[in-house]
């Protein structure tokens, strides 16, 4: 039985590394996804192409989800469309690394507002259709460097660890009318980005892994299949980390 049958599910940041497996996976246990993106078109349609081919439903918006007024119309537009939102997966994030003393504003600002800005605009959106509704499950991206921290990520590790003091303040605030808040926090997770990394940096990432391995994509969506559907119905305001033991509370 596909897990989300039936369910409205919305990704942002869908076309590319866990975004983009977060979509797929959703759509192949039955969900209708709708997903974000900013500027890649071309990777969205080839999503839908190919999710269509499988005889499956995905639909991209070309969506800044920094951009409050660009959330809200999207929102709406959605639940004219199809009714509903059931789950929705804030996963669009940037990094812009460098010490603290070498930061600017504008490293700091940028990255604040792609990463939680986006997601008190996404969830304030969504929470009136969905507290009429009396359900749905926000499932929010973060990270283990919001959970430890991480040199010349300052900005980066607030961004993340705000959005986990935000989840479980939505997870007090609206669980009494149905609606569940959690955070999935991915360690070290194979993508085009950790492509780039040196051989013998990727070594001592690798070594201090108990697992001794890297993520896949794969894995972070597979927990949010969970949080998405109706096997978590008792579960909200927590923290999962998906880091093959890199980082234990």
């Amino acid at each position: 039985m596909s897990l989300l049958e039936g369910k409205i599910c919305l990704v942002t940041g869908g076309t590319r590394g866990i975004g983009k497996s977060i979509v797929t996976e959703f759509a192949r246990q039955g969900a209708t996804v709708v997903f974000t993106f900013r500027s890649s078109a071309d990777a969205a349609r080839e999503i839908e192409a190919a999710l269509e081919s499988e005889g499956k439903k995905a639909k991209g918006y070309q969506v800044d989800a920094g951009n409050f007024e660009q959330v809200q119309n999207l929102i709406d537009e959605v639940n004219k469309e199809f009714g509903r939102i059931d789950a929705i997966v804030n996963n669009a994030g940037i990094t812009k690394d460098t010490l603290l003393l070498r930061m600017g504003e504008d490293h700091w600002n940028d990255v604040i507002q792609t990463n939680l800005n986006s997601v008190f605009y996404m969830t304030k959106a969504a929470l009136r259709p969905m507290l009429k509704q009396r359900s749905g499950s926000f499932i929010n991206i973060s990270s283990v460097v919001g959970l430890q921290g991480n040199a010349g990520q300052a900005n980066y590790a607030a961004s993340k660890a705000g959005m986990i003091g935000f989840t479980k303040s939505v997870a007090r605030e609206v669980g009494s009318r149905g609606i569940r808040a959690n955070v999935v926090a991915p360690g070290f997770i194979a993508t085009e980005m950790t492509d780039k990394i040196p051989e013998k940096e990727l070594s001592a990432w690798l070594e201090n892994i108990p697992l001794k391995r890297a993520g896949q994509p794969e894995d972070v969506a597979n927990l949010c299949v969970f949080l998405a559907s109706d096997l978590s119905t008792y579960v909200t305001g927590q923290v999962y980390n998906v880091d093959g033991g890199m980082v234990m509370a």
